[in-house]
This record gives structure tokens, sequence and C-alpha cells, in this order.
């Protein structure tokens, strides 16, 4: 009777073991990432300059640096110690630089990155403006993209922003702007100076 007992518990034993050996043969894989790192670039250029078009076909704007990567994945693009010149729904002229800048792939969404400084070139009717800030995205309205006849491109950022215009220095934490709407709001801790007539800035 024992030996009996013995056989029946041995040969539980054996088919335990035997289902835990088909279960790890049989049991699907995780796949293994072939490569585990930053993600791919599709080129780089060294020493370049861009001029991108808004939807209507016209410039919207110009960035130049040292260096350039575009990256495989989503077409976007990644710019070094970037120069720019950005164009307003006024055709007013921008130029600026900041540490560093990204852009999608079809130019709707510039994100200039680290200290930000953009300079508003005098024109006829248009008075010089400097914005100083940092971390400060810009959108401009895309193809089929739904707006109304005033609306165009946009500047935020959540950072410091300082505007110096003749007569007058604004600053305040975070900003909005709309460059066709010609709207401009600073969103807390506004600090408002009035310069001098006869100021003017270095």
């Amino acid at each position: 009777m024992e030996r009996r007992l013995i056989l029946i518990i041995a040969a539980l034993a054996a088919l335990a073991l035997s289902t835990q050996i088909l279960v790890w043969v049989f049991a699907p894989r995780e796949a293994i990432p072939a490569f585990i790192g930053p993600p791919r670039s599709d080129y780089t250029l060294s020493d370049f300059s861009i001029d991108a078009l808004d939807a209507q076909g016209r410039h919207s704007f110009s960035i130049a640096g040292p260096r350039l990567v575009r990256r495989a994945e989503d077409g976007s693009i990644f710019v070094t110690a970037p120069d720019y010149t950005i164009l307003d729904d006024g055709r007013h002229t921008w130029k600026g630089t900041s540490d560093s800048a990204w852009v999608n792939k079809n130019g709707t969404l510039m994100k200039l990155e680290g200290k930000v400084e953009m300079h508003r070139l005098p024109g006829p009717g248009t008075a010089p403006a400097q914005l100083l800030t940092s971390d400060l995205t810009v959108t401009s309205p895309g193809k089929g993209q739904v707006l109304s006849s005033a609306q165009g491109k946009t500047m935020q950022t959540q950072a410091l922003a300082t505007i110096t215009e003749p007569g007058r220095v604004v600053r305040g934490i975070g900003m909005q702007a709309d460059l066709g709407l010609k709207t401009l709001q600073l969103l807390s801790a506004v600090h408002w100076t009035l310069l001098p007539a006869n100021h003017v800035k270095p």
C-alpha cells in the first residue's frame, strides 16, 4: 500500500514538472528592442539656413545656426544657438536669438528654448520693440485651420517677460500674444515703467 502511494505521488510530481516545462517552452516571449537610446536622427546640417513658408505660401520665418538635427520619427528639427527672423501678421520683422529651438515638421510650431531675445525692427508706422524672456512658443496657423480673419501667429511663455518700447518698459510673469489680433496679455506680477521722452535704448 505504501509503495503504491509513493508511485502515485511520484507520478503526480512528474506530471506537474512536465506541465511547467510545457508552459515555459510555449509561453510567448516579450520582444527585446533592437536599439535602446535617443531618437535616431534622419540627417544633420552644419552652418545652415532655412526659409519657411506659411499656409498661403508667404515667407513666415527664417532660421540659421551652427547645427541642425532632423528627427526621423516625426520630421521635426532641433537647432543649436539659432538666429531667426519671424514675420508677424502685419509683415513686421522680428529678429532674435535663443539657446536652442525646436520646430515641428509643418513649421506651425516653434519652441525657442533657454534665453530668448527678440527685436521688432522699426518701419513705416511701426516703432521698435524688444522682448526678453525664456522658453517662448510661437505658433502659426496651418493649412485647413479655421480662424477668424484677424487671428494669426501667437507667442506665449510662462516665464518672466520684459517688453521695451519707446517710452515704456513692461514686465510680467507669463505672456500670451496674438500678432494677428494685436493683443498682448501679461498674466501676473505686472510692472510698468514710464521712460523719459528723450530716452534712447542703446
